[in-house]
């Protein structure tokens, strides 16, 4: 699904269903681990964001299953990808590295 194909009133929604999410037990468990699921840092847990696995922009939902907690820094990292796609960039950058 590309990102035309995603209607700004269905990311609205999940955009919704996101804050709520960040307001339940089952999030506030999740950053009270205190770890990025990314790159496995120690964080605070107040720095942690909500990053979706499958961005919205792609046709993700805002369901426990498709968000985890990260720092910001591998948050701005991912934007839009999947973790596919940053394994590809990482692979690619290792290669122009050799």
């Amino acid at each position: 699904m590309s990102e035309q194909n995603i209607d700004k009133k269905s990311i609205a929604r999940e955009k919704a269903k996101a804050r709520e999410l960040r307001k339940s037990q089952w999030w506030k468990n999740e950053i009270n681990k205190g770890q990025c699921h990314y790159c496995g840092k120690s964080v605070e847990p107040k720095d942690l964001t909500l990053d979706h696995i499958v961005p919205l922009s792609r046709g993700g939902k805002s369901t426990k299953g498709n968000v985890v907690p990260c720092c910001k820094e591998c948050n701005n990292k991912k934007k839009y990808m999947t973790p596919v796609d940053m394994i590809i960039k990482i692979m690619n950058e290792e290669k122009k590295m050799k």
